[in-house]
């Protein structure tokens, strides 16, 4: 191994071991999410089940466009992080989240296949069929201060995915200060990477703006899936999280 990345390697090590009480986290709920972490840390990460048919997001999502982003997309991320972990000194002892947090410019295909496994693996979790068109209780307030009112929220949230040049992601998440705050990323990055991102913190709320991810349905009319997407959110997943972020 070279002396450079030997270093790099102790070092996000020595760095994973400083999140000690984030992986306790993961460990203590991993009966819930065993599939978005990997059924084992010692294992390689695996492809989480959608939790729903392929159809049951219809008419706002197709189910072929469903089938493909899932089976072939995202399952590629996991192949592709579970190769590009090979040798390297952590793998099997940070999850998905921490790797997310420590990931370096240098390492390309983590930074890009983590973050693609994150993503989407929050994603099929953002999705309901049938589920509350607004937030409800202290979420609701949290958007109600930080944005004025939901109405204002959601223009927000849409111009940030629309500004978005080329492919990408539109979050909303909770700082260090836990206020709520929107961003936008290219490619695969997410607001946990914390080296690689202007503004970080907990994403509670993502939308895939990945032409792959609407363009079966829409083409070229991305603001339709924006509007489409916002009535399908799955707010009980969203509070939960943002429940949780404030505790960290």
């Amino acid at each position: 191994m070279k002396k450079r990345e030997f270093l790099r390697n102790t070092c996000i090590v020595g760095a994973g071991l400083a999140f000690s009480p984030l992986l306790a986290f993961h460990k203590q709920d991993q009966k819930g999410h065993e599939n978005f972490l990997g059924a084992d840390l010692d294992m390689p990460f695996t492809l989480p089940a959608l939790g729903y048919e392929t159809k049951a997001l219809e008419p706002a999502i197709d189910a072929l466009t469903m089938q493909i982003h899932h089976d072939k997309h995202h399952a590629a991320y996991v192949e592709k992080l579970n190769i590009s972990l090979n040798g390297k000194a952590y793998r099997g002892s940070l999850d998905l989240e921490t790797i997310c947090l420590l990931v370096l410019e240098e390492d390309a295909a983590i930074r890009n296949n983590a973050g693609g496994h994150y993503n989407h693996s929050m994603l099929w979790k953002w999705m309901k069929p049938g589920g509350a068109k607004v937030p409800t209780s202290n979420l609701a307030q949290a958007i109600n201060d930080a944005f004025t009112n939901y109405d204002e929220f959601r223009m927000q949230f849409i111009e940030a995915a629309l500004s978005r040049f080329g492919s990408g992601w539109a979050w909303l998440s909770v700082d260090s200060d836990k206020k709520l705050f929107i961003s936008s990323t290219p490619n695969q990055d997410n607001p946990l990477m914390k080296n690689l991102v202007k503004k970080t913190g907990t994403p509670i709320l993502g939308i895939d703006l990945w032409e792959h991810a609407y363009y079966l349905h829409y083409q070229n009319k991305r603001s339709d899936y924006f509007n489409a997407f916002m009535n399908i959110i799955n707010w009980d997943e969203v509070k939960l999280l943002y429940v949780n972020a404030l505790k960290n």
